[in-house]
């Protein structure tokens, strides 16, 4: 059985199996309760599968490995202990590091997602 994963906007982390990590996010990243559905992407930079969670007419919100915008350095901003270099990062995604994104999906990857 899964657990729920949890992300807080004003804190910029994802929490899952008691544990919390850094995350980049979005000012359009929706807020909300949504379903994890895992899917295969061969887009470069994603790593082979992201993790749906909304999906509109116009927009996909997906959480996935962390991929480097030239200008953005958010690998480095990722890291920063300084929450306003991980927040309003992303256009609406939920980026982690690929550790943390590996965990996340062999534990969670058909979780519910709350977002706050």
């Amino acid at each position: 059985m899964s657990a729920d994963v949890l992300v807080d906007m004003a804190l910029a982390i994802i929490c899952f199996a008691s544990t919390c990590y850094p995350a980049l996010v979005g000012v359009d990243t929706p807020r909300g309760e949504y379903q994890l559905r895992l899917y295969r992407d061969s887009t470069p930079g994603y790593g082979g599968d992201v993790l749906l969670f909304k999906e509109t007419d116009s927009d996909v919100f997906l959480i996935h490995r962390v991929i480097e915008v030239p200008g953005q350095y958010r690998s480095q901003r990722l890291k920063s202990g300084d929450l306003r270099q991980r927040v309003d990062v992303t256009n609406g995604c939920i980026n982690v590091d690929s550790a943390t994104y590996k965990k996340l999906v062999e534990c969670c990857h058909s979780s519910k997602v709350i977002i706050k």
